[in-house]
């Protein structure tokens, strides 16, 4: 439950509030389909022309990672302790992602084979199994007690 008395946003609290850990989940699990989408786009820039440079981010998954990092600082004001875990798991994720593609770059330019993006992968993963704790865990936390 969101405690009203610290609510930042007012309004969008009370509406948004309530399911604020689902869209951190669901930009959780976006940004980790659209990676795909941007190694994809990142093997089809070194086999289609030979003077590339350095590759480019695919505007796709830039909104998704943005979305993702956004909604896990507000989820952040929402709940503080669960929401500074989330929050550094999203720059987390940004910042190998981030780090990936510089990586790429540097294989397109020296020639290498183009390797998928493992670091920003498991980064991802960390991420959305924290998403899906904070989440989905109240459907198992009856079962999760009697075992505990």
């Amino acid at each position: 439950m969101i405690d009203q008395s610290v609510a930042i946003f007012g309004p969008l609290d009370r509406v948004v509030g309530p399911y604020a850990g689902y869209v951190v989940l669901a930009f959780a699990v976006l940004t980790f389909l659209t990676r795909k989408l941007q190694h994809d786009h990142v093997v089809e820039q070194a086999a289609s022309a030979d003077d590339v440079e350095q590759a480019s981010r695919h505007p796709v998954h830039s909104v998704a990672l943005g979305g993702f990092v956004v909604t896990s600082f507000y989820y952040l004001t929402l709940h503080h302790h669960s929401g500074i875990v989330m929050a550094t798991l999203a720059v987390g994720v940004f910042l190998t992602d981030f780090f990936e593609i510089e990586a790429r770059s540097v294989e397109i330019r020296e020639g290498h084979d183009l390797e998928r993006p493992k670091a920003a992968m498991v980064a991802g993963v960390i991420a959305l199994l924290y998403a899906s704790y904070i989440t989905l865990f109240v459907f198992v936390k009856d079962y999760w007690n009697m075992v505990v």
